[in-house]
């Protein structure tokens, strides 16, 4: 055996390393066993708290279980409640319903005995009108019979036939109703006057008065001045090139007559013409004629005309306080500055019409701000009627309605000249202001011939009734004087012509405003004294 050093235990012996293997096998086999030993009792110990873990679970289920079937108990108890509840008060009301059904077959029954009465009283009654009747047939026959012989007893006193008693009767008739109706005429016409022409005649001159608009027109004129006649020639341009161009460029015929010191411009757009004229206003200015200036010089005018127009239109707007028009309907509006009507600017016409329908419109409790609108924009079809067919209400309309006016503004446009029947209050608003504006004295001049037809026509109609000596048209033939012959008619039948002329201009003629008639009746009696 070798002795091992370095080491304090010392193997020196067999037995000693034979003790020391039986020691460590002894102790690894009593860990084993303290090993299982433990494992075994924390084996015990799981299965006992399994075992207690699933009591408790099957407690805890048999309580919910329990719990479960009082609640569905006590559910059924209050269905069961409920619908015993609903059941009782279904026949609660089954019983009532009952109950009415059995009061309306009493009331039916009632009803049904009183009509077997009331047909008994009219079976009754009908016998004895049936008696009545052939009794009063029968005294008809007597009545008839004498009729006939006092008719014929009459005849042959009066010398007379039927047919002349009776056209004589309805002429006395006719002469009586005559009277009849000019006296109602007369009283009707003065309760009227009483209230409503009063209030209206104030109304119309409180806004007349208010907006104090100038009479006379702004005239578009078509005359050129040029300073000498030597001009007209260097217009015309050698061989007539340059007045070719012109026309051309502008669209309007140039007339050179022997008229000293003028040339006129003539075209059917008012527009054309006006930028026809300022450009050769400018050409004549400048001295300079020859096509490529011509033609730089129309351009730049339409530009400014283009400008101007919009400028126009724009201040028209906001002279009436309206701020969201379209800029198609204020181009259109300004171009109405280059539109008359007899004369009569179409533009402060429009204005002008504007501002009387707003103040009327504020007067009776409407919209000002609407009933400016409608009037402003009431001829808007006039800017545009020499482009599309139909009349300028119509026109107007279109216009309006594609550029998302409102109803009433619409309407205003399409029914301004009492053509359709008034829908809205704003129309006959609008059409009163424009009767007034355009009836204004010197708002509108005639031509002489149209102004001496005009006369005549309103003249001769009166003449037309009988009883009528004279008639003279006076104020423009806004007043028509009428002198009635005083031993043909009398108060209550000149009452009657004169209302008879009145419908007889309105049947006839067409005119703006209105016209009065005034029937004058008088006797006169002229003697000598020799």
């Amino acid at each position: 055996m070798h002795c091992i050093a370095g080491e304090n235990t010392v193997f020196d012996s067999p037995g000693t390393v034979a003790l020391y293997v039986g020691g460590l096998i002894a102790c690894a086999v009593g860990g084993a066993l303290v090993v299982k030993l433990l494992d075994r009792i924390r084996r015990r110990d799981a299965e006992s708290e399994a075992k207690q873990i699933i009591d408790r679970a099957k407690q805890e289920v048999e309580t919910k279980i329990r719990e479960a079937d009082l609640e569905i108990k006590e559910r059924s108890l209050k269905e069961r409640t409920a619908v015993e509840e609903e059941l009782k008060q279904i026949r609660d009301e089954l019983r009532e319903r009952e109950r009415t059904l059995d009061k309306r077959a009493e009331t039916l029954e009632q009803q049904l005995d009183d009509l077997r009465k009331q047909e008994r009283i009219v079976e009754s009654t009908q016998r004895r009108l049936a008696g009545q009747l052939a009794e009063v047939q029968k005294r008809e026959k007597e009545l008839d019979r004498l009729l006939a012989e006092q008719r014929s007893t009459l005849q042959k006193i009066s010398g007379l036939s039927r047919e002349q008693a009776t056209q004589r009767l309805l002429d006395e008739l006719d002469r009586e109703l005559q009277k009849e109706t000019g006296a109602l005429i007369l009283k009707r016409e003065q309760q009227i006057a009483a209230t409503v022409d009063q209030k209206a005649r104030e109304m119309l001159l409180t806004a007349l008065h208010r907006y104090a608009a100038a009479h006379t027109a702004e005239s578009t004129t078509s005359t050129v001045d040029i300073p000498n006649d030597e001009m007209k020639g260097r217009i015309i341009g050698r061989e007539g090139r340059n007045i070719r161009a012109f026309e051309k460029a502008t669209g309007v015929d140039v007339i050179i007559d022997d008229t000293p010191g003028v040339v006129i411009v003539s075209g059917f757009d008012p527009v054309r013409r006006e930028i026809a004229r300022q450009s050769l206003d400018r050409l004549i200015a400048d001295g300079r004629i020859h096509p490529s200036r011509i033609e730089n010089v129309v351009a730049e005018t339409e530009k400014e005309i283009d400008q101007m127009i919009r400028r126009r239109g724009e201040e028209a707007a906001q002279e009436v306080n309206i701020h969201d028009l379209h800029e198609r309907l204020l181009y259109l509006l300004g171009t109405l500055h280059f539109r008359t009507s007899y004369s009569q600017n179409v533009l402060r016409h429009s204005v002008e019409v504007a501002f009387l329908t707003g103040m009327m419109a504020e007067m009776i409790g409407l919209n000002g701000d609407l009933a400016r609108r409608c009037g402003l924009l009431h001829d808007i079809g006039k800017a545009a009627d020499h482009e599309l067919e139909g009349g300028h209400p119509k026109i107007g309309a279109d216009l309006l309605k594609r550029h998302g006016e409102c109803d009433e503004v619409v309407h205003a446009a399409l029914g301004h000249h009492d053509q359709i029947l008034t829908e809205y209050p704003y129309t006959m608003l609008v059409a009163t202001a424009d009767a007034c504006s355009a009836s204004r004295p010197g708002a509108r001049r005639e031509s002489l011939e149209r102004y001496i037809k005009r006369m005549e026509e309103l003249e001769s109609i009166a003449k037309g009734f009988a009883g009528v000596e004279q008639a003279f048209a006076i104020q423009a033939g806004r007043e028509l004087r009428v002198i009635a012959s005083a031993h043909d008619t009398d108060d209550a039948k000149a009452a009657k012509i004169c209302r008879d002329i009145a419908k007889a201009f309105e049947q006839q003629l067409t005119y703006p405003g209105e016209i009065k008639i005034t029937v004058v009746r008088e006797s006169r009696f002229t003697e000598t004294a020799r």
